[in-house]
C-alpha cells in the first residue's frame, strides 16, 4: 500500500496526500485561536476540504476547489462524503452548522471533525463508524468538543489513529481564544499509546496495527 503523508499546519489544517492526491484540510487564516500559528501560502493541492466557511477553517482567499457543504461528491476516483453536524453546543444557533468529511486515501479510512461540536446521529454514526484516522476537536470553547466531550465521540466511533485538533499548544496568553491544551483529553485515554511528534507523519495501512493518538507540535 502507498503512503499516506500527514503534514499539519497548526490549528485543523492538515495537507494529507496519498494516491496521487493532495487534500488540503481546514485551511486558516490567523485570527482568534488560530493566531498561535503563521499563516501558510500557496500550498499545492488538488482540493480543500472545509468543516464551515469561517476564517479559522474554510479560509479561501484564491478561490480554489473547495467542498464545504455536507453532500456526497467524487473528484476523479475519489469519493466524499460530507454530514452535517452542529458547530457549537447550543444547537448550532451561535455558529451553524459544520461538515464532517469522511474518505478513503490509501486504504486508510479518515474520518475529520475537526469543526464539530454536537452530537452525532445514529445515521450519521453508520456513516463516520471505525475509521482508520480520526481527527478530533478536544480544547473545548463555544464551538470544540472539550477532552471529556471528545472521549465520548471516540468510545462510539472505535477509531484506531487519533489526531486532536483545536487545541492550545502555545503557552503564552492568545486574545479571544478559549481552547484548553491537550492534558485533560489525554489524561482520561487508557487504551491508546501518545506519542508527540513534529509536524508531518508517514503512515502505511499494512504496517499500521496500534491504537495510537498522536499529537502534532508545529
Amino acid at each position: 500500500a502507498e503512503e499516506l503523508i500527514l503534514k499539519s499546519f497548526g490549528h485543523s489544517q492538515f495537507l494529507i496526500k496519498g494516491d496521487g492526491k493532495s487534500i488540503l484540510i481546514n485551511p486558516f487564516k490567523a485570527v482568534n485561536c488560530a493566531s498561535q500559528f503563521p499563516e501558510s501560502q500557496n500550498i499545492e493541492k488538488d482540493l480543500i476540504l472545509a468543516s464551515s466557511r469561517l476564517a479559522d477553517e474554510g479560509y479561501n482567499p484564491n478561490n480554489d476547489l473547495m467542498f464545504v457543504e455536507p453532500g456526497t461528491y467524487e473528484y476523479n476516483d475519489l469519493i466524499l462524503n460530507g454530514i452535517s453536524v452542529d458547530h457549537d453546543r447550543l444547537n448550532g444557533r451561535r455558529y451553524g452548522k459544520a461538515t464532517v468529511w469522511t474518505w478513503n486515501q490509501s486504504d486508510f479510512k479518515i474520518v475529520h471533525m475537526g469543526g464539530a461540536a454536537g452530537d452525532i446521529t445514529f445515521e450519521d454514526q453508520i456513516i463516520i463508524n471505525r475509521p482508520d484516522i480520526l481527527f478530533i476537536s478536544i480544547g473545548g470553547g463555544i464551538k470544540s468538543y472539550t477532552g471529556k466531550e471528545a472521549l465520548n465521540i471516540i468510545e462510539i466511533l472505535n477509531p484506531k489513529i487519533i489526531i486532536p485538533v483545536h487545541f492550545l499548544t502555545s503557552k503564552k496568553n492568545i486574545d479571544n481564544c478559549d481552547f484548553s491544551n491537550e492534558d485533560i483529553f489525554i489524561e482520561n485515554i487508557s487504551q491508546y499509546k501518545v506519542k508527540y511528534i513534529g509536524n508531518e507523519l508517514k503512515l502505511n495501512s499494512k504496517k499500521n496495527k496500534e491504537k495510537i493518538i498522536y499529537i502534532f507540535r508545529n
